[in-house]
């Protein structure tokens, strides 16, 4: 997995780390806030297996932290990053996480389908911590090999547009000379 744009679960839990008196804040698009009532419902770990367009076998793990809005406002300010460092504690005394695996923070509400989305920009603004987030992405990792999507036995790549043969259509009903031997009809 290109992961020059993704930030691993190590880099990520260091940030929580150095700022544990900071409120937490998710900013999921512009201007627009996870409310200040969520909550981590649960934090998963994935492996991931994969084989390309080109054929190659791909694996990587992410780490999905799933944030949860409750239908009520229930607090006016988010989460200290304490507590949500006591959630990954728990998190991690039955299920220890690879630390290089890809973080992605998974959420959606009424206005927002759910989604993951990876972690970008942590910022502090006065008594916040905030994590900026992205929109997931797809990728061709055989063109980022600097290869191609695949290609057949005879070097054509395999999203490249195919001529049909060409079949030449014979009235058979018509009398000739072609069903005698020899005649190359059978």
């Amino acid at each position: 997995m290109d992961t020059t744009q993704t930030m691993n679960w190590k880099a990520f839990k260091e940030q929580l780390v150095a700022n544990p008196d900071l409120d937490l804040q998710f900013q999921y698009a512009e201007n627009k806030w996870v409310d200040a009532s969520y909550h981590i419902t649960e934090i998963k770990q994935a492996p991931i297996t994969s084989v390309d367009c080109g054929g190659v076998k791909n694996s990587w793990t992410e780490i999905i932290v799933q944030l949860w809005e409750p239908g009520e406002k229930q607090q006016e300010r988010a989460m200290k990053v304490r507590k949500a460092l006591s959630i990954v504690e728990i998190v991690e005394t039955a299920l220890p996480l690879n630390p290089t695996a890809t973080v992605k923070i998974e959420f959606g509400n009424s206005q927002f389908d759910t989604r993951q989305m990876f972690p970008g920009t942590i910022s502090i603004n006065g008594e916040n911590l905030i994590v900026d987030l992205q929109p997931d992405f797809t990728q061709c990792k055989a063109i980022n090999r600097g290869g191609s999507c695949g290609t057949t036995n005879s070097g054509e790549e395999c999203c490249a547009p195919t001529e049909k043969p060409k079949v030449e259509m014979k009235n058979l009903a018509v009398a000739t000379d072609c069903c005698t031997p020899g005649g190359g009809c059978c």
